[in-house]
């Protein structure tokens, strides 16, 4: 447990201070790679319409994926634990580290705001389309903040929080278990023509196993909004939690709200709204009061609260590991 506990720290610190540089090589690109091969594998006869066959080849999607997963990382783990206590815990810091990715979603959605500083609209969109799934060319500078603020507040949870809770649970093979699931819903999990049978699979577990960290993120959001209006005016915790109470629900995703209404109670503007994704204009609540203007600051606010989100959950998981290692001794 000790081991994993400084692992855990060290992975944690790691991923705050490195980010995800793109020299180094990724297992999450690699699992991506992987869902790719076995997609085409599986869908190699491009004529087959029937729904029922297309949602079980989405189901052997998963299964092979995470299969895979597990294994590779259960094999790594173990046999570096085998080899020296100290050699397997440096592996794991190096697996949470490579699973957690709060300063990459920093840093992508300040190239944003950057560009938008500059007054870069072009460059903005395009900055913007790396981390987005929704069509970004038809945006102005307004709907491009939005859009980063947006994908920065979800991605806290997916991204940050619910990374940690499950290697807090599970370590890396959980950690990666879940990013295995978390990047397939990203690359399938579309309801348009080509994905909508064949993704449902992997959009379904998605949303079982983000349903209680998306809760978990929100909540803990709402403490740093209230610890954050402390130092900056702009934020504001019982706005957070009104604003939570009210919209957490504003979604086609009975997750993607949470952590969305946090930040736009938080800041006090309004998100959401229609959007447009493969060319089809897709109709969307809006989320949260706009008792102000969305502004580019706004970007750099929502790491702030994302920043502080992700320690609040650090210091509960440490507390929490602490408490069962003491359990286990005493």
């Amino acid at each position: 447990m000790k081991y994993h506990m400084l692992a855990f720290f060290l992975g944690f610190l790691c991923d705050c201070i490195l980010g995800d540089p793109h020299f180094m090589p990724h297992p999450i690109r690699l699992i991506g790679k992987l869902i790719t091969k076995t997609e085409k594998s599986l869908r190699h006869n491009k004529k087959t319409q029937n729904p029922t066959i297309i949602l079980w080849q989405g189901v052997v999607l998963v299964i092979v994926v995470l299969a895979s997963t597990i294994m590779v990382t259960s094999l790594l783990l173990l046999t570096a634990y085998y080899l020296n206590p100290y050699f397997g815990m440096a592996v794991e810091a190096l697996m949470t580290y490579q699973i957690l990715a709060a300063k990459c979603l920093k840093v992508e959605s300040m190239k944003v705001y950057q560009c938008l500083k500059e007054n870069d609209l072009v460059q903005a969109r395009t900055a913007l389309s790396m981390i987005v799934g929704r069509d970004t060319q038809c945006l102005d500078e307004t709907g491009i903040t939005k859009a980063a603020i947006e994908t920065v507040a979800e991605n806290t949870s997916d991204g940050v929080i619910a990374p940690m809770l499950y290697l807090t649970i599970g370590g890396p093979i959980l950690g990666f278990f879940y990013k295995a699931v978390n990047t397939m819903d990203s690359m399938v999990g579309y309801r348009n023509d080509t994905y909508l049978y064949f993704g449902r699979a992997a959009a379904k577990l998605d949303d079982v196993v983000n349903f209680i960290p998306a809760r978990i993120s929100a909540y803990l959001m709402i403490a740093a909004a209230f610890i954050l209006e402390r130092f900056q005016k702009c934020f504001s915790g019982k706005q957070a939690l009104r604003i939570y109470k009210r919209d957490c629900k504003e979604h086609a995703s009975p997750n993607s709200a949470q952590t969305e209404s946090v930040c736009a109670g938080a800041l006090g503007i309004r998100l959401a709204g229609d959007a447009i994704y493969f060319g089809k204009v897709v109709s969307k609540p809006y989320i949260g009061d706009p008792l102000r203007s969305v502004t580019n600051q706004d970007i750099r606010r929502a790491n702030h609260l994302m920043y502080l989100t992700a320690w609040l959950c650090e210091i509960l998981c440490l507390a929490g590991m602490l408490f069962v290692y003491y359990q286990c001794i005493v």
